[in-house]
């Protein structure tokens, strides 16, 4: 593990962009960036593409580690290249912005109101590529669809099964059992979730270190008790469907919580901006998100 990172990530301000939209989720992001499925022939061009944009975002001038501590990658982007160095070598050295790798397969039928995690069965090995590329941290999602005890209790074990496998390769996973916003009993969801990984922290050896990465709450400051876990790095904040304007209304009001976003950090760029336009938009993004991160920063989660 990096020291320096991991003080980074630890202590400093800022936010965690996610850059990691994979296979399934692609061609909606591309969609919203303006470039259609006739735009492209294949997966081969549809990643070349996404690549496209995610390296018009990471050299804009504005994504900096001035205001970003951190972003996501899917495996085709950490395996690719910005200005001839692979991207997360880019990241930390030009950019000083921690990388981490979406790891997980994507999401299992749904049982007991969650989607579990599809099995991973080939993660030792994507692991060791991760730790060969500079990767500090991982990645990897579920989904809460109801306030089912047992399916929230299976998706959090689940999640910290893995986490241990990943600890042992040398890196510092982010945890994500993602609540749907549209979840008519989103609250009870969340009362659950923060009990089931509070169990599964205190657990945890004392050398095992993980983040979180949560559903903006229904009760502001809930997740406190997690935030203030020795085991915990950093408890991060998904924008989920929320548009920028409620995502950072939300963020603000979480004491020592900070935004991880995806969808409302790229919601306005497009393939067909200017570079001014784009970096303009993407700056004003940047701006709001940072701000919203840091509005709730008390104590020594960040200097």
């Amino acid at each position: 593990m990096n020291q320096e990172q991991l003080d980074k990530v630890s202590n400093a301000h800022g936010f965690i962009a996610a850059l990691d939209q994979s296979g399934g989720s692609t061609p909606k992001a591309l969609a919203a960036y303006g470039v259609n499925e006739n735009d492209y022939n294949g997966d081969d061009e549809m990643f070349a593409k996404v690549h496209e944009m995610r390296s018009r975002i990471i050299t804009a001038p504005a994504f900096s580690g001035e205001k970003i501590l951190g972003a996501i990658l899917f495996e085709k982007t950490m395996d690719a290249s910005v200005e001839g160095l692979p991207t997360a070598q880019y990241l930390w050295e030009k950019l000083n912005v921690v990388p981490f790798l979406k790891v997980d397969k994507g999401l299992a039928d749904e049982q007991n109101g969650v989607q579990l995690m599809k099995p991973m069965p080939d993660l030792d090995a994507l692991l060791e590529r991760a730790v060969a590329a500079g990767i500090f941290g991982t990645k990897m999602r579920s989904v809460i669809n109801s306030a089912n005890q047992e399916g929230i209790a299976a998706i959090v074990a689940q999640q910290f099964e893995v986490g241990k496998q990943i600890i042992g390769h040398g890196l510092v996973p982010i945890i994500e059992p993602e609540v749907s916003i549209g979840n008519s009993d989103k609250t009870e969801c969340e009362d659950i979730l923060n009990a089931e990984i509070l169990k599964q922290l205190d657990a945890l050896n004392e050398d095992q270190l993980v983040m979180l990465k949560l559903t903006l709450p229904e009760k502001a400051d809930l997740y406190s008790p997690l935030i203030a876990h020795k085991n915990v790095v950093r408890v991060v904040a998904l924008s989920g469907g929320y548009d920028i304007e409620e995502a950072c209304n939300r963020l603000s009001k979480n004491t020592n919580m900070i935004a991880s976003f995806s969808r409302a950090l790229s919601n306005d760029l497009r393939a067909s901006q200017s570079d001014e336009e784009f970096n303009t938009t993407l700056q004003t993004a940047i701006d709001k998100i940072y701000q919203s991160s840091i509005n709730g920063i008390t104590d020594s989660k960040a200097a």
